[in-house]
């Protein structure tokens, strides 16, 4: 499914309403049934009381026609008005001038604490303060209604985006409504899918409120919900040449998790022969604990890195291999920089590059855009923030955007790590991932990561098809262990070990629970 942005949103609206004659009260209209149903469907209008908060936009004539819904068909509606109601407009003031004349109690919020008694004696409230356009922190009395909405403990419905978050980025906004389920109109806006919005949401509905397919499916619209391929069949008469074959150039004195992790994850994903160069005096210990492994000695530097004399050696074994990764605790040692980006330009298969292997390019782009294979990049906030040369605040408050600038830029499938990891591609595509928790911020996380994408490459995967589909099971592993451990105390180990699991469930067909958790806002 598509996400919008708040400008592609506005356009959307523009074109249906001048373009198709769709007029802007039909599409209210239609936004307000959707709502409706989904109160219906949750919890039953009949005999139950509601509190409807409408703001001064249209946000708020999505309110009015909500509450006429629930008069109209027998349940208690009161209904308060945050700003000026002078400044109502368009439909939504022709839907404030229906409503008044029902016997629907509307109000002016004079006093927050005589709304609060209200939400304290009602079955529910509907949240139709602010849209999506929200671009200023929340105060006053908007704040103290907010707040006493959190603090009622009743059912929330929200009206596009729960009040509060920002619909671009999922910022909080000083204080956000906390809903239980929220309706959003034509398609999913960014802040629905991003956190901490999307934590804000509840259970996520979306109607199209009548707007053809082709707006709501259109191609200049680069922004979705990951769905991954399936699987191609595992060849039964396979060797393991035919799963893939990756070469993990990885490790330093002080850094064993990196290597093991990045190294056997691609054999746990499915991948056939995994190949780690690491320095000479590692081996024996990673060969203890990662004994299907094929290790590759290198010589060292004094600080214990790989050495730049390996360049060469490394060089010829990456011609023969599906897929490279390069960096995983690969430490920060001047020689072994200067060897990390000498590779990056001249290897000439597809490149992963993470960790320590991201700050080594970052000093000079240049061997990432002029690569003649193709490229991937896994960085977390604070290398992304040395890739593009601005802050960690600067990447956390515009991570699409910037996302999409720079795989394009770089010519590179940028993966950015976090909550709902994005995947953003050269042609600008960027996909938000929906699998993973909290408890996945742990390290030796993002090794497991790689070994899995490198993984899906070398089970034949396009490139871009093959870090969608990492990314989602990497989640998917991790979500499985929480489900069985809780999100408290995950370690890489966990992630590693659920792998296999995680690729069956997504072979065979994950469980009813799973697909519901995944399958992002319902149609209605």
């Amino acid at each position: 499914m598509k996400v919008s942005s708040v400008d592609e949103m506005r356009f959307l609206d523009r074109t249906a309403i001048e373009e198709y004659g769709i007029k802007e009260e039909l599409l209210m209209e239609n936004a307000g049934e959707a709502a409706y149903f989904v109160l219906l469907q949750e919890l039953g209008i009949k005999g139950k009381r509601f509190v409807v908060f409408c703001g001064i936009g249209n946000n708020g004539g999505d309110g009015f026609v909500i509450a006429r819904k629930i008069h109209s068909n027998g349940g208690e509606v009161k209904v308060f008005i945050l700003g000026d109601r002078k400044n109502f407009r368009g439909a939504a003031k022709t839907n404030l001038d229906i409503l008044s004349r029902l016997p629907v109690e509307i109000r002016d919020v004079e006093s927050v604490q005589r709304a609060a008694r209200d939400i304290s004696d009602c079955d529910a409230v509907v949240d139709a303060v602010f849209g999506t356009g929200l671009s200023r922190k929340i105060e006053g009395a908007y704040h103290d209604v907010i707040n006493a909405i959190n603090e009622s403990g009743q059912t929330v419905m929200s009206v596009d985006i729960p009040s509060g978050i920002q619909g671009d980025t999922g910022a909080m906004m000083g204080i956000a409504v906390r809903a239980d389920f929220t309706v959003t109109f034509g398609l999913p806006k960014r802040g629905c899918m991003l956190y901490p919005g999307y934590e804000h949401c509840g259970k996520l509905y979306v109607t199209h409120i009548s707007f053809p397919p082709a707006l709501y499916t259109s191609e200049a619209i680069k922004v979705e919900i990951n769905r991954p391929v399936s699987f191609l069949p595992r060849d039964r008469n396979g060797h393991k040449g035919d799963f893939g074959e990756a070469l993990f150039i990885a490790g330093a004195s002080s850094y064993f998790g990196a290597p093991y992790f990045s190294a056997l994850s691609f054999l746990k994903a499915g991948g056939g022969y995994s190949r780690l160069g690491a320095p000479r005096s590692m081996i024996p210990f990673l060969a203890a604990k990662g004994s299907e492994v094929v290790f590759i000695p290198q010589k060292e530097t004094a600080s214990g890195s790989i050495a730049l004399e390996n360049k060469r050696a490394l060089l010829e074994i990456a011609e023969r291999m599906d897929i490279i990764v390069l960096g995983p605790g690969l430490s920060l040692d001047r020689e072994t920089q200067q060897l990390a980006r000498e590779l990056a330009a001249e290897i000439g298969k597809p490149l992963l590059i993470d960790g320590d292997g991201i700050t080594a390019v970052s000093k000079d782009l240049a061997v990432v855009k002029c690569r003649k294979g193709e490229t991937i990049i896994t960085p977390h906030a604070g290398e992304m923030a040395r890739l593009t040369n601005l802050t960690v605040a600067e990447i956390e408050t515009n991570k699409i955007d910037i996302v999409q600038q720079t795989a394009k830029e770089l010519n590179a499938v940028i993966v950015l790590k976090g909550a709902h990891s994005l995947i953003g591609c050269p042609n600008e595509r960027v996909f938000i991932n929906p699998s993973g928790n909290p408890g996945m911020a742990t390290a030796g996380s993002g090794d497991v990561l790689t070994g899995t994408i490198a993984a899906m490459v070398g089970l034949r995967l396009p490139l871009e098809e093959a870090v969608k589909k990492g990314v989602f099971l990497h989640g998917f592993s991790g979500d499985l262990a929480a489900g069985e451990k809780g999100e408290d105390g995950i370690t890489a180990q966990d992630i590693l070990d659920y792998l296999p699991r995680a690729v069956k469930m997504d072979r065979e067909g994950k469980s009813s629970a799973f697909k519901a958790w995944y399958q992002g806002p319902l149609v209605i």
